[in-house]
């Protein structure tokens, strides 16, 4: 099912929308703008949250008066420092979890330039096998969970995200419309089909109330997944 959609780059009236409302609503940014360009120094793929995604998160930590975060999939730590901003104010902890230890690394130093190593705890090394021990570093049920790694293992995450947690934790997984990709069952991408698992499993698990926002911009398209705890 191949759609229009489908180019190498976002739609240019998207893409100036995100413009807009960044010069409207996220002043420059230092440590974030050197965060992205390490993050492409160090060859990253290009799939940080936008400023506008990002500070969304923080809205979002500070609105549920987040004390614990976990964030599954750190990349270069942008994503990371919004959850931190968000919880900084109430000395907060986010614990972040990165595979790849050039990645890791890279996310450490750009945590401890926006000045939130003491709020943030980046942990490398497998997130199915660092989950079971998490809830230990910030001891207690996480108040929001972002889950943005890799989209085969998404179902195990969800899992894994509500067992961490408490009844009204939130729990948001990013890129889970994939430009319509998900609504092909025989699509041959795993990430597409991982997306797809995850959002059968979402619906299917009692234990939560959730919903699917499309977004647009300078991202493309796609979606996040939404869902509390009940």
């Amino acid at each position: 099912m191949s759609h229009h959609h489908h180019s190498e780059q976002a739609d240019p009236a998207w893409t100036a929308v995100d413009a807009y409302v960044e010069s409207l609503l996220i002043p420059a940014d230092p440590a974030l703008e050197m965060a992205q360009r390490d993050a492409d120094a160090a060859g990253m793929p290009p799939i940080a949250v936008s400023p506008a995604q990002g500070k969304m998160l923080m809205l979002l930590a500070m609105a549920l008066r987040a004390e614990r975060v976990l964030e599954i999939g750190t990349l270069a730590g942008c994503s990371t420092i919004w959850l931190g901003r968000g919880v900084a104010a109430r000395n907060g902890r986010v614990v972040t979890l990165e595979h790849d230890p050039a990645h890791a690394r890279v996310a450490r130093a750009n945590i401890e330039r926006a000045g939130l190593s003491g709020t943030v705890e980046v942990i490398q090394g497998a997130a199915l096998e660092t989950l079971p021990t998490v809830g230990a570093h910030v001891g207690g049920p996480f108040d929001l969970i972002f889950i943005d790694a890799d989209k085969e293992s998404y179902a195990a995450y969800l899992d894994w995200s509500i067992r961490l947690s408490r009844p009204g934790t939130m729990i948001i997984a990013d890129n889970v419309v994939r430009e319509g990709a998900v609504l092909d069952e025989t699509h041959t991408d795993p990430r597409a089909q991982g997306a797809r698992a995850f959002n059968s499993a979402l619906a299917r698990d009692p234990r939560v109330e959730a919903t699917i926002v499309q977004t647009v911009g300078c991202k493309k398209w796609d979606g996040f997944a939404m869902a509390v705890v009940k």
